[in-house]
């Protein structure tokens, strides 16, 4: 049987790697797609979006200070008697209307009045049924910029949460890239098995053929047999992997297993324009918002201390039943003026302001952290790029080792463990270099996540 030289094996198993540069600019459009319904599954995601849509009515709840307030008013009252005047105001308002009667009829001052002339009993103060029918409006004018404070704080308040979501999201997408770059790299290690176990195919039939002619012993035969179950013991190793990143990937996305199970994914190398400026990360920018949401909610609790300004005004519908010194209707201006609540806004707005400076403290860690992990970042990177390098070498070496061992074999002048040894280092070096393309992927997306670059 013709031989296939080792090298075009591993070139084939290399060609996965070598993509066209401008198409490396691109995540996989499946790992993209899986991103996409990995965040819409997520319920931290819904969270923070539920979080923003409360924020957005905080804002319309301090503009709906400045909207005018109607209520229509109804009631019914009985007392348990009229309210009248006293005896002797009534006994004064009945001889003051028989004066202006007399002087009405041209009769003197000391005249007996008439008796077919009748008298109009005084009016109550309020009769005992009382009904009533208004409406009453209420209109903030100024608010002492209370409501114009809190209104700035809704709004940041609204955007630390929406780069809170984004974070989370960036989180969510680096988790399911990284199971997906996983099953990748499980993927090519199967490859590999695949390649090796083709070569120990065609040690076993030497050696079958071999043993026919007398040139070997049936133990060469079982040594390659236990190194063929030492093969099917990775391979297991390795579908056990991929079972457990097939759930990973179910439970990150709510892609059906099936469906999954039908991924190829491959280690295509992430490209990116070292060149390019980093950007501030979404958690650098949520706490910003949050730092300035803080600050407005100091402001608001200092302004409880400047004068407001509202109108109010009134209607009664139903005029029957008004007392005699009730209006009709009215309308006023006032002003209210907090002079001193007991120190409640001033340790309010102390709070605030620590508040703020607590965020304050979690930008800078948060920077600090982030220049540390692009520099970490940037050494894995090196790292690796490094490391494949070395695994070229190695894969190299190693095949030409086999190469001249397998010879030798097949000359009687090596043994079949020398043979065995040999191909088990290149099927080691094979796996590093799968490895070290794993790091470099791996390396890359987090400087580019570390640079506020992912895009996905």
């Amino acid at each position: 049987m013709k031989k296939t030289p080792l090298s075009t094996g591993i070139l084939c198993l290399l060609f996965i790697f070598i993509i066209n540069p401008s198409a490396a600019q691109q995540l996989d459009p499946v790992l993209k797609d899986l991103i996409k319904k990995g965040l819409g599954k997520s319920h931290k995601v819904n969270v923070y979006d539920l979080e923003a849509e409360k924020a957005k009515i905080d804002q319309k709840l301090a503009k709906s200070v400045f909207i005018p307030k109607l209520s229509l008013n109804g009631s019914y009252t009985r007392l348990n008697d009229d309210i009248t005047f006293d005896e002797d105001t009534q006994n004064l308002l009945m001889a003051t209307q028989k004066l202006l009667i007399k002087e009405a009829a041209g009769l003197p001052f000391n005249a007996p009045f008439p008796e077919n002339i009748p008298l109009q009993q005084a009016s109550n103060l309020q009769d005992r049924n009382i009904l009533k029918s208004s409406v009453d409006i209420d209109w903030v004018l100024f608010s002492g910029f209370e409501a114009t404070n809190a209104l700035k704080a809704a709004k940041h308040k609204e955007a630390s949460v929406t780069y809170a979501g984004l974070a989370e999201e960036d989180r969510i997408a680096l988790k399911i890239i990284e199971t997906y770059d996983q099953l990748a790299l499980i993927n090519a290690s199967e490859k590999v098995l695949s390649i090796s176990e083709d070569y120990l195919q065609e040690q076993e039939d030497f050696v079958t053929s071999a043993i026919k002619n007398g040139l070997a012993t049936p133990i060469s035969r079982k040594k390659i047999e236990l190194a063929r179950q030492q093969l099917k013991a990775k391979e297991l190793e390795f579908n056990h992997k991929k079972t457990m990143l097939i759930e990973v990937l179910q439970q990150l996305t709510g892609v059906n297993r099936d469906e999954l199970e039908l991924l190829q994914p491959q280690l295509a190398t992430i490209m990116m324009n070292s060149t390019q400026d980093s950007e501030k990360r979404n958690e650098i920018m949520a706490l910003e918002e949050a730092e300035k949401a803080t600050e407005y909610k100091a402001k608001m609790a200092r302004s409880k201390f400047i004068p407001k300004i509202a109108l109010k005004g009134h209607y009664e519908f139903l005029e029957d039943d008004l007392s005699l010194f009730d209006p009709q209707w009215y309308v006023g201006a006032g002003v209210q003026w907090n002079i001193f609540d007991g120190n409640e806004s001033r340790l309010k707005s102390q709070q605030s302001k620590l508040e703020s400076k607590k965020y304050r403290e979690k930008i800078e860690e948060g920077e600090e952290m982030i220049a540390l992990s692009q520099m970490k970042a940037q050494l894995s990177y090196e790292a690796a790029v490094q490391n494949a390098e070395i695994a070229k070498k190695e894969i190299e070496l190693a095949e030409a080792t086999y190469e001249m061992l397998d010879k030798k074999y097949h000359n009687d002048l090596a043994s079949i463990n020398e043979v065995l040894d040999a191909l088990k280092d290149v099927e080691k070096a094979k796996f590093q270099l799968q490895q070290s393309y794993f790091d470099q992927r791996r390396a890359t997306t987090a400087l580019l996540h570390a640079k506020g670059l992912l895009n996905y």
